[in-house]
């Protein structure tokens, strides 16, 4: 049995430096037509950021997945030309237009979730259409999907964590009109995250079991991963390309190492539960296994709030203003609050993401064990960080 593909999402190229060690294959968008407007790669970067993904032996697929309007094909044809040029792995599509231009240009593509896939005669139109492979709707059980499996050979795609969508796969209206803002074009303004109150006609409000109804909780399936595997899928998806590089070092190492625990004989209910606490501790609106096992009721929803219950949170230190490779030891200019040796912290940047503990402060030429706000340190760093690069401490909630 061949392992399933671990696929990481990505907002930037400091993601990538997050996921390098542990993702087969990474999805992310560039500067139009995908379903995450705010995040992904720009166009005039695409190649460099494939050429980098290839040379940690990662694959890398485009999303192309937003409504394409007539006023967008010339966009959609430029970005297939250039993501041809950049050795793409595949582009990932649903709008026949886009289907159709990459046929054009030969190149290898996947069937978005946006496709709504549910059932095998779908998948099969979709095969004899040329598709590489199928991200199938997120709506399908567990047993619907092994259904599906056996009857065509196809690879197919699911998520295995992250963001649910209140919307059948995604195709959500509320956002267009209330705010028009079009989450079918990559700007969704989330309402089913703000609250809402139920009334009758004659105005009177009803009791419900929280003013956040609508806002589904996250995926996880670290704890079902053999379920999965043994039911043939091909790829597991990481949702999360507006998230934040800690989260997407912290999903995509425990995902790989459960897929490996797996195929090494090495999983354990213990392994499970320090993957779970793990998980945790990024943004998260708490668990839940979507609609593998049956359709989510009340305990699908984050009644209480719709925002992130992590169980640790990153506090800004400040700023590292220069950079000494010889002796791996970086400037940081404590702006927010101090720092201490001991502490976990983390460093961000367009293309840097480091996690480490402070080993060594050193004060006006003088090793230290703290440092105040508004001082200048060195501080030796676990790898390569550039001017303008942010520190954050790492804090248990």
């Amino acid at each position: 049995m061949k392992k399933p593909e671990l696929m990481s999402p990505i907002r930037d190229w400091a993601s990538l430096e997050a996921c390098k060690d542990y993702a087969d294959a990474v999805y992310f968008g560039v500067d139009d037509l995908s379903l995450r407007a705010r995040a992904g790669i720009k166009l005039k970067d695409l190649s460099a950021f494939v050429k980098s993904c290839h040379g940690y032996g990662i694959k890398a697929y485009l999303t192309l997945n937003s409504v394409v309007y007539n006023n967008d094909l010339a966009k959609a044809e430029k970005i297939v030309k250039e993501a041809k040029k950049a050795k793409v792995d595949a582009l990932i599509v649903w709008d026949f237009a886009a289907v159709e231009i990459a046929r054009k240009h030969k190149i290898p593509f996947i069937v978005s979730t946006q496709a709504n896939v549910s059932n095998w005669k779908a998948a099969l139109f979709w095969k004899k259409l040329g598709a590489k492979r199928i991200v199938l709707a997120r709506e399908m059980s567990l047993k619907q999907i092994k259904e599906l499996k056996k009857k065509v050979n196809i690879e197919i795609e699911t998520f295995v964590h992250g963001a649910m969508c209140l919307a059948v796969s995604g195709r959500c209206i509320l956002s267009s009109y209330l705010y028009g803002k079009s989450s079918n074009c990559g700007y969704c303004s989330q309402p089913c995250r703000t609250q809402w109150l139920l009334s009758d006609d004659e105005g009177n409000v009803l009791i419900n079991e929280g003013k956040y109804f609508l806002s589904a909780k996250d995926l996880c399936m670290i704890e079902f991963i053999p379920q999965l595997i043994k039911a043939g899928i091909n790829a597991f998806k990481i949702e999360g390309r507006r998230r934040d590089p800690k989260y997407v070092r912290v999903t995509s190492k425990c995902y790989r190492e459960a897929i490996d625990s797996y195929f090494n004989k090495t999983l354990t209910k213990e392994k499970v539960n320090k993957w779970k606490q793990e998980l945790a501790s990024v943004y998260n609106r708490g668990f839940s296994t979507g609609f593998y096992f049956s359709v989510p009721g009340r305990e699908g929803i984050g009644f209480d709030k719709a925002d992130n219950v992590s169980t640790s949170k990153k506090v800004y230190i400040g700023d590292i203003i220069h950079y000494y490779p010889r002796i791996m030891v970086g400037s940081l200019e404590l702006k927010h609050r101090g720092i201490k040796q001991g502490e976990r912290i983390v460093i961000e940047g367009e293309k840097t993401f480091i996690e480490q503990n402070v080993s060594s402060i050193h004060l006006k030429g003088k090793e230290v064990k703290k440092a105040d706000k508004g001082e200048e340190v060195g501080i030796r760093i676990e790898g390569k960080v550039k001017k303008g690069d942010k520190v954050f401490a790492l804090k248990s909630l």
